[in-house]
């Protein structure tokens, strides 16, 4: 549902169905035309009417994705394929830099996405906090220790190319499967971390700001992942989001030093605690320094904790820097709920917009922190919904379909839906695909079935 009604936006915004390049027109008369075959053509046709008129109206395109729902659109391959192709065509064509004189010390625009052969490649940036292995593969190239020797600080900063498969699955990490005899990682079929280059603080300011210049909403996000997650696996996911997202402006991820290791949850516990003075440096620095006008920030489970009393720590210190901030997502926040609701919150009403928060009442990752802590977590659904102002809290259950339902946020096309509508459009929970649902503490809201 939402790769098909992405397409069709991006495709009316470029000019489709009159005005679109020939490559971008074809694929989305291919659209149409595998769309045309079902039983609710009618209805999902006019709604595409609608929007080529008015392509801006967000909710004429909820009205699409409620079209193409009721018709079961999403579950045909064909009609996938189409949309992805149609993506695909929209995505600029890779222009080489010119040879850059010898005086030139800034680095050249950097390409945001470029397509090779049967694999599409994403330039994602990050900082980091772990401990960096000279000589080790690009995916291996930071560890799950602290970075403690940095003679220039803890800080490493960067970028990584990100290949996504060209059959790849919206909301899917797609990796080598013992079960179909894949071995190693392949561009065509994996999301794979091709490269990760170390650059110096300035350059990498610098090559972050041309990005952003060049999007058409000086924009970018920042994602801070969760527990048992290695430099890789941030990275990739980072790519994956981005490109699901069809996001325009710069992706950046903050990785801190977790082992990545399941049995290692008090070890990443306290890491996070320790790079939380380091994560709220890192944002002041980028708000300061990038020239981004629209911001972003994501954090997942145990990230979550570093990303929320940085922001917190910064709407105190700084609070004009810290209104450069767009958006706060925090999905499945594996934060006491007590203390956020308490102290943490509070200091978040502040941020520019309310905070958007994910929660499930089948996340096992968390069940697992209760039993260890004694207490709710913030992420928690169910009888213990945080309901609190100044968060629009999303109740997320069901919506998951890995093991530990425990990336839903990333892993299943409703979630990355509303997330789509809510950085696209700048769209409130009341403005979205959502259903409100009041009790005595207030209002939360739940994916419309």
């Amino acid at each position: 549902m939402e790769l098909i009604t992405s397409a069709v936006v991006a495709a009316i915004e470029h000019g489709a169905p009159g005005h679109a390049p020939e490559a971008v027109a074809s694929h989305y008369q291919r659209l149409k035309l595998a769309v045309a075959k079902f039983d609710g053509a009618a209805a999902i046709l006019a709604a595409i009417a609608a929007l080529e008129a008015e392509p801006a109206n967000t909710q004429l395109q909820l009205a699409l994705s409620a079209a193409l729902s009721a018709a079961k659109v999403p579950d045909d391959m064909e009609t996938l394929f189409a949309a992805q192709g149609l993506l695909d065509a929209l995505r600029p064509p890779v222009a080489l830099p010119p040879a850059a004189p010898a005086t030139q010390t800034a680095p050249a625009p950097a390409d945001k996405s470029a397509v090779v052969s049967n694999y599409a490649v994403v330039k994602v940036y990050f900082a980091t906090d772990r401990q960096r292995d000279v000589g080790k593969p690009p995916a291996q190239r930071f560890s799950g220790e602290r970075n403690v020797m940095g003679g220039n600080g803890p800080l490493s900063y960067g970028s990584c190319d990100i290949s996504i498969p060209r059959d790849h699955r919206m909301g899917q990490l797609e990796s080598p499967s013992l079960w179909r005899l894949e071995f190693r990682d392949d561009p065509a079929k994996h999301v794979v971390v091709l490269s990760a280059d170390v650059q110096d603080r300035d350059n990498f300011f610098a090559a972050l700001k041309t990005q952003i210049r060049a999007s058409a909403g000086k924009s970018a996000f920042i994602f801070v992942h969760g527990y048992n997650v290695s430099f890789e696996d941030a990275a990739r996911r980072t790519g994956q989001m981005a490109y699901d997202l069809g996001f325009d402006g710069a992706p950046v991820f903050y990785s801190w030093p977790s082992r990545g290791e399941v049995a290692s949850y008090t070890i990443d516990e306290n890491n996070i605690e320790w790079s939380t003075s380091h994560i709220t440096a890192f944002l002041a620095d980028f708000l300061a320094s990038t020239e981004a006008a629209q911001v972003y920030l994501v954090g997942h489970s145990m990230g979550s904790r570093g990303l929320a009393r940085a922001v917190a720590d910064l709407l105190a210190a700084q609070p004009q820097l810290a209104q450069k901030i767009t958006e706060i997502i925090l999905s499945a926040p594996d934060i006491d709920a007590a203390i956020f609701k308490q102290d943490i919150a509070p200091k978040l009403a502040g941020a520019r917009n309310p905070v958007t928060l994910y929660a499930s009442s089948q996340d096992l990752a968390l069940a697992a922190s209760k039993a260890v802590h004694g207490y709710a977590r913030a992420g928690d659904s169910g009888t213990g919904m945080l309901i609190v102002a100044g968060v629009e809290t999303i109740d997320a259950t069901g919506v998951d379909t890995s093991f530990m339902k425990h990336s839903y946020f990333a892993e299943k096309r409703s979630a990355l839906s509303d997330m789509f509508y809510l950085i696209r459009n700048h769209a409130r929970a009341d403005q979205r695909f959502l259903e409100p649902v009041d009790t005595a503490a207030g209002r939360y809201w739940t994916f419309k079935p």
